[in-house]
């Protein structure tokens, strides 16, 4: 995993917003109504090759694939794992956050005006198992493709993990959450060491280790999540074991939604169980107005020995373009406590993390991603410029000629 060396990198969590001939497709795979899979999967490596070209001209460093062919960031795993013939609900009443069960009338206003109201979740009603290795095949090709004598400098694909399905699929086979997890850990294993294997860095979409805690987990104390968390990193970490930690991300986030978020569990009280996750770097939210003040975490814990920061310096649930200098001041102030090579500059989460869910209209999203990378060209200038005034002073110190003695007096 590259790092900040020479100036600060920019990145993305994950999903941007797909074309409108994709989201019919997908919308028709969804319902089974699905037709030629040929025209379908020519409309993913198309859809792949436009949003790579576009990431790249627009000056992100740090690419991927969009997540065009996915219907949602953890959803997509039904087409590929066995077990999921259930019905979990409607998304929004069989996850409903509990930020938003506070306030009813927003939250009846919310759904009724997000598409999201009618998207069904399945269930866990039988065995676990990584039987459809086609779709994963399909995104590895069409990444591979779409990157090939790109100039960026890395490449990543994000898959979901054993936590974050656990939290929309419910459970109705194993009776018991950690056989669940344990069940899923191992069947995503082999996603994840394709993933690896094809040469991508693996980005682990983990919010289960924070939105858990006002959705799935919202009746017990910080402390009881804490231990349900842990749990959750240990079966992560299991099904990570034959990957270096080098070669993995991990996103952290509280749900892409605006909401009211009081009830979001605090960065402070999660931060030390995070860490331990066989991850390199930590893709979390710190722009939005819930968590921005969070960066000053990271004052009272130490950033242990080669892990790397991915601070979300625009947020993925407004449609205000972040001006260039305010992504610059929240580059810079993190960079200052951690060190300007352990930070990339990413996003509070992905901008389409439900296909057709768009609450930033796509045309602005390229325009605060074109915000990223200026304001990360502003706080390199100030970074390393600084460094190098240091290194300037430190070397005249070391050559100034040491004072003459004062003369003795008689």
């Amino acid at each position: 995993m590259k790092r900040s060396i020479k100036r600060v990198l920019t990145t993305h969590t994950g999903s941007l917003p797909r074309p409108d001939s994709l989201l019919a497709l997908l919308r028709a795979k969804e319902a089974g109504q699905l037709g030629e899979r040929g025209i379908f999967e020519a409309s993913v490596r198309s859809a792949v090759a436009e949003i790579v070209r576009k990431q790249v001209e627009i000056g992100v460093d740090v690419i991927n694939d969009g997540e065009m062919s996915k219907p949602s960031y953890s959803t997509y795993v039904t087409d590929r794992l066995s077990g999921f013939g259930g019905e979990s609900g409607e998304l929004g009443r069989s996850t409903s956050p509990a930020d938003l069960q506070d306030f009813p009338e927003y939250a009846a206003r919310f759904f009724a005006n997000s598409q999201l109201a009618n998207f069904k979740m399945p269930a866990c009603n039988g065995p676990i198992t990584y039987h459809d290795m086609h779709g994963l095949e399909l995104d590895i090709e069409s990444l591979k493709t779409a990157t090939t004598g790109v100039k960026a400098e890395e490449v990543f694909m994000s898959a979901a993990s054993p936590g974050v399905i656990s939290l929309f699929l419910m459970d109705q086979h194993y009776g018991n959450h950690e056989a669940y997890l344990a069940a899923l850990s191992d069947a995503m294993r082999a996603e994840y060491e394709a993933i690896h294997r094809a040469g991508f860095l693996l980005q682990v979409d983990c919010p289960d280790l924070a939105m858990g805690r006002h959705i799935q987990f919202a009746d017990l104390s910080v402390a009881e999540f804490r231990k349900k968390a842990a749990l959750h990193v240990e079966v992560l970490n299991h099904a990570l074991g034959g990957i270096p930690a080098e070669d993995v991300r991990l996103h952290l986030c509280w749900g892409n939604y605006e909401g009211p978020h009081h009830r979001d569990v605090e960065l402070k009280d999660i931060i030390s169980t995070v860490i331990k996750a066989k991850a390199t770097a930590i893709s979390f939210e710190a722009s939005n107005p819930r968590h921005e003040h969070e960066w000053k975490v990271w004052q009272q814990v130490k950033l242990p020995a080669g892990k790397v920061l991915i601070p979300g310096v625009l947020d993925s649930s407004t449609n205000f373009i972040e001006h260039p200098a305010l992504v610059a001041e929240r580059i810079t102030r993190l960079a200052n406590v951690v060190g300007r090579e352990n930070v990339i500059a990413g996003t509070d989460c992905g901008f389409s993390t439900f296909a057709g869910f768009n609450v930033v209209e796509p045309a602005i999203v390229w325009a605060k991603l074109g915000a990223l990378v200026k304001g990360a060209r502003i706080a390199s200038r100030e970074l390393w410029r600084r460094s190098q005034h240091s290194l300037v002073r430190n070397r005249s110190a070391g050559t100034r000629k040491p004072p003459k003695p004062h003369a003795s007096r008689k």
